[in-house]
């Protein structure tokens, strides 16, 4: 079934109930590869329990599922990559809530041959008192779904990094297994398990999830320009651009310029982009 516009933009999903705990909080951290060196003071509150912290890019993870679905949006689950996500936080990041999450289509493009882009927005808010705890904002490209007569302009702009030598630069290497684990915290697309499939959408092998990616820049962040305090992460944004096969090393490249932090990652033994346009907002 082809994309239908503009029905496509009176999709939405009712409030639906979540939860986690520290289980869940520990398995994100583990999934975008922190706790490796278990030396690492920095590191183990958000690998262990005691003094527990949350990535605040697990907001991405809770409510997975949430949203209206891919098969009411008319696109081939099989063909699509993620394209862009953004996190806004409107309080840190707890390491374990019941929520409900309520979900929208805000936009959908059609960039013909290459593809359609959608994009869609959901609200996370605490169960119990109605506050709103985080906003996501993500576009999902459709490599096979172009051509059915959307616009193609008006699209979010992307944010610019700056054009001087990075400030800093940090390398993280991912481990063959990674996509395997980070599965574990709600995204089960065989597309990062299975070779048959990978092969199916065109990779010679399961590549790692995009939002894992995005959480090691997050990472990134934390490390360099945070002090490992979550607090301070109000909104955290990327644009992807390649995929990252798993074992890969992800090289991340950081500006920063009063409360913003720009940034960009690539992968260092293919000199390949995987991230650009990344923004995060300290506070």
């Amino acid at each position: 079934m082809p994309i239908a516009y503009p029905e496509i933009l009176s999709l939405t999903s009712e409030p639906q109930p979540y939860r986690w705990g520290d289980r869940e909080t520990m398995l994100y951290a583990l999934g975008i590869g922190m706790g490796g060196d278990p030396m690492n003071a920095d590191e183990l509150p958000f690998v262990y329990e005691s003094g527990l912290k949350a990535v605040p890019t697990m907001a991405t993870t809770v409510a997975w599922g949430a949203g209206p679905s891919v098969g009411k949006m008319g696109i081939n689950f099989l063909m699509v990559v993620h394209g862009e996500q953004k996190v806004e936080f409107h309080k840190t990041f707890p390491t374990e809530a019941e929520i409900t999450a309520e979900g929208r289509i805000i936009g959908a493009y059609d960039k013909g041959p290459k593809g359609a882009v959608i994009y869609s927005e959901t609200v996370l808010k605490d169960a119990r008192t109605g506050e709103k705890i985080a906003t996501l904002t993500g576009s999902t490209f459709a490599r096979g779904d172009g051509g059915f007569g959307g616009p193609s302009e008006g699209a979010p702009e992307a944010h610019e990094v700056p054009t001087r030598a990075p400030d800093k630069t940090v390398e993280f290497t991912t481990r063959p297994d990674q996509a395997l684990i980070y599965r574990l915290s709600g995204d089960r697309n065989p597309l990062h398990s299975d070779p048959a499939i990978a092969k199916m959408a065109g990779f010679p092998r399961p590549i790692l999830h995009g939002l894992c990616t995005y959480g090691i820049t997050c990472r990134a962040v934390l490390q360099e320009y945070a002090g490992f305090d979550p607090s301070k992460i109000k909104s955290h944004q990327v644009r992807f651009s390649s995929p990252v096969f798993p074992g890969e090393t992800i090289v991340v490249d950081l500006w920063k310029d009063g409360d913003v932090v720009s940034f960009e990652a690539r992968v260092k033994e293919r000199d390949v982009t995987v991230v650009r346009n990344g923004k995060t907002v300290l506070g």
